[in-house]
């Protein structure tokens, strides 16, 4: 397994990064392709992880008013339950924790377990996101002891 970062100027690894999640989020969940490709892309790090060369899963991240969010998180089918997930949830993990801001995202319900076994915790009530259940949760190692 390979994870690489990346921006959106990087068309090659764009390309791979948007056909996964064309077929994770608009054609297995039915995001409206409106909703799923917005005007962060250009401000995001986007990541790839490759399993014996083959694009496998996606993801980016943003800075915010609010800290450092974690996004668009999508595996192939395919490559589900494997780890993939959770090693790019810690990649992206290794990147962000030296900004010294609170990270966070908005989980989707059915994945909120791989996010609670790599440090978040959900906070809030539950809301939807292009019609899915979610759960903002924040990453509890990421606020400050000052």
């Amino acid at each position: 397994m390979k994870i690489i970062s990346f921006n959106i100027n990087d068309k090659v690894h764009a390309d791979f990064a948007f056909g996964i999640r064309q077929k994770v989020f608009v054609e297995e969940q039915k995001v409206d392709g409106d909703e799923e490709y917005d005007e962060y892309e250009s401000i995001a790090t986007h990541y790839l992880v490759f399993v014996d060369d083959q694009p496998a899963a996606t993801s980016r991240w943003r800075h915010t008013d609010n800290g450092i969010k974690l996004e668009r998180f999508s595996v192939l089918p395919e490559f589900r339950n494997k780890g993939i997930g959770a090693a790019l949830v810690k990649q992206v993990l290794a990147d962000v924790i030296p900004f010294k801001k609170l990270i966070y995202l908005h989980a989707q319900v059915a994945a909120m377990n791989v996010y609670s076994r790599n440090g978040f915790e959900p906070i809030g009530e539950l809301f939807y996101e292009a019609n899915i259940p979610h759960y903002k949760m924040i990453y509890s190692l990421s606020v400050n002891e000052d």
